[in-house]
């Protein structure tokens, strides 16, 4: 993937895809909005593993979730774009905290992370990343999301799924205080799910980061404050 060619003024080209024999509609447009997402080119330089990096870069900006010497979990992490920023506002490199990044996926190695490749549902799950952790949890990630479909009604009901089970997870494995981040859409924090959370954390709240497209109804619920286990 290269850099978006630049016209005279500095300012980048847009550039356009031709149809390949074989290549869907959907697939076209994501090719073409890859090429033309400045996120996408500004990860390959900085040699970050996704654009995702720069959601979280930019949450934290904002909420200051990431604290040095926490311990954290890292909930679906391929290709490992969170997993590369919290190690660095951890102080990771400096040998501070510990930071466990789960999937079904493998992982390319991150100094300093260690990988499970596991499913988080897995009922020994939670006692098996304690214990790699060496302690409960200051903040469990997840940046995971149900394969779309396309219908919009469809699509809310398998997030919210999906980010029920994290937080249900987050609860086991999280010391009193810990926090909660995940990827969610637009609508669909509502009803059960919202008023769960409340209940189990002191402060519950929305986030859209820039690196967000536009186009996309992505956002980011973050609860803190989580008051413990039965509460």
């Amino acid at each position: 993937m290269t850099t978006p060619p630049r016209g005279p003024d500095g300012r980048p080209l847009k550039v356009r895809v031709k149809t390949a024999r074989g290549r869907t509609t959907s697939s076209q447009k994501w090719l073409q909005r890859q090429l033309n997402d400045p996120y996408v080119a500004r990860a390959k330089r900085e040699g970050l593993r996704s654009r995702a990096a720069f959601k979280l870069t930019e949450i934290d900006d904002k909420a200051r979730v990431l604290k040095r010497g926490m311990r954290v979990v890292d909930l679906g992490a391929a290709p490992g774009g969170w997993s590369q920023i919290a190690s660095k506002r951890i102080g990771l490199e400096e040998g501070r905290g510990r930071i466990v990044a789960i999937d079904l996926l493998d992982i390319d190695p991150i100094p300093g992370v260690q990988f499970a490749q596991m499913d988080f549902l897995d009922p020994d799950a939670p006692e098996r990343l304690i214990a790699m952790l060496e302690g409960p949890a200051d903040l469990v990630m997840s940046d995971m999301a149900a394969n779309a479909t396309g219908h919009k009604a469809t699509d809310h009901l398998k997030i919210v799924a999906l980010v029920e089970l994290a937080a249900d997870f987050a609860r086991q494995v999280l010391a009193p205080g810990g926090a909660f981040l995940a990827k969610v859409l637009q609508g669909g924090t509502e009803g059960a799910l919202l008023a769960d959370l409340k209940r189990d954390f002191a402060q519950v709240r929305h986030l859209k980061p820039a690196a967000s497209r536009a186009d996309s109804a992505e956002l980011y619920v973050l609860a803190t404050g989580f008051r413990g286990a039965g509460s």
